[in-house]
Parts: C-alpha cells; structure tokens; sequence
C-alpha cells in the first residue's frame, strides 16, 4: 500500500481541480502518438495517424485523450486503493485490448510533460515529485494484470 502525505494529496487534487481536460488530454495522448509512433498500432481504428498534423487534428485522439484524464480521477478519488479501482481496466487492457503495459509510462511521462508545459515555474520539484509518483501507482496498477 502506498502512504501519501497530506502534502502529496493536496498537490495531486489540486493538479486535477485546475486542468482542463479538454486540453491537456488530447495534448498528452497526441505527443505519446508522435513521439512514440509504435504506440499508434493500438489505435488502428481512429483513422487518419499518418503525421503529427492528422493526429493532433484527430477527433477520437482528442476525445480519448479526455477519457484518459476522466479515468485518471477515478485514481484521485481513491488514492488509497488505486489497485483495486483499476482492476477491471487492467484486464480490459492486458485480456482485451492488449496493450503493452510499458506504454503506460510513456503516456504518464507525456501527461507530465503537458503540464509542466501549463504550469510552468508553478511546476516546482515538489509538485512534480508527488506527480510523478501518482502516476507510477497508477501505472503499476494498470499493468498489475500483466503480472
């Protein structure tokens, strides 16, 4: 079990209340989709990913780029059981749709990159720590059916 501070579950909520998911999930998901391009074969069914352009300009890019953020608060609100609320996702993922586990981090480091890009200076090493280990539990949680 993961022990958060009452400063890590300030910092983590208040990155959540203040984003706009309409932005920064497109964003995120788009650079992972550009920057790692073998991430693309998991999207095969979103039409047009044949540059940076038609991805970033995708509509169901952007909308599950949204998703991705509106799972994300599922986490939030259970920051003490992140496992448990993902189980379901992560065999959906593993059984399903499978989909390298590894691709997780990419996306989480993607999200981290938005928004340090947003926040700027207000990104400080504290923020980004309890960021970053925010999304390393989620990202094991999503992969735990890998396992």
């Amino acid at each position: 079990m993961v022990e958060w501070s009452d400063q890590e579950r300030s910092i983590i909520t208040s990155i959540f209340a203040s984003l706009d998911y309409e932005d920064i999930g497109p964003k995120a998901l788009s650079r992972c989709l550009i920057v790692y391009p073998w991430t693309q074969r998991y999207f095969g069914g979103f039409g047009n990913l044949y540059n940076a352009e038609a991805i970033k300009t995708n509509p169901m890019i952007a909308a599950h780029g949204i998703k991705v953020l509106h799972g994300l608060d599922r986490a939030v609100k259970n920051m003490d059981n992140i496992k448990a609320t993902y189980a379901e996702l992560s065999v959906m993922h593993s059984e399903k749709l499978h989909i390298d586990p590894d691709n997780f981090k990419l996306l989480a480091d993607c999200l981290t990159i938005v928004i340090a890009a947003k926040m700027g200076t207000a990104f400080t090493a504290d923020i980004q720590a309890a960021f970053q280990k925010f999304l390393s539990v989620v990202v094991n949680a999503l992969g735990r059916q890998y396992h």
